[in-house]
């Protein structure tokens, strides 16, 4: 069986960066009412916030505590990737110099840090 060429093609670096950006949009977006929900529980009041909290221990309705951090560190790398790609984009676009090299250095840098900043608040929520 002969595979199509699309399915063949390999993405270069800055292609998957370029994918993920807006996939990490897509996820805030989507999640936009789990982030206020939580920005409103932790700032109502001293009981809310206590609610806040103990979501991350023993959940919200059917989803565990365990589930709740994953959701909050997949948002934490949405947010990194996102903000780390939109600044890339901009300074690629500010200074119209982007050669194909530093397209796939800056590329890498995207992703290395988004992923050293999302390790880092994993090492936070579940320690």
């Amino acid at each position: 069986m002969r595979l199509p060429d699309a399915l063949k093609y390999r993405l270069p670096v800055a292609g998957w960066v370029s994918i993920l950006h807006r996939a990490s949009g897509l996820l805030m977006f989507l999640l936009l009412p789990f982030i206020l929900w939580l920005f409103d529980k932790s700032l109502t009041s001293e009981i809310s916030y206590g609610e806040f909290t103990s979501a991350f221990s023993a959940g919200v309705w059917i989803f565990p505590g365990w589930f709740v951090k994953l959701v909050v560190l997949a948002l934490a790398w949405a947010y990194f990737h996102h903000f780390i790609a939109g600044l890339r984009h901009i300074w690629m676009d500010v200074f119209h110099t982007v050669s194909k090299q530093q397209g796939r250095s800056s590329a890498i840098f995207t992703l290395v840090l988004s992923l050293v900043l999302t390790v880092a608040v994993a090492v936070k929520l579940f320690s």
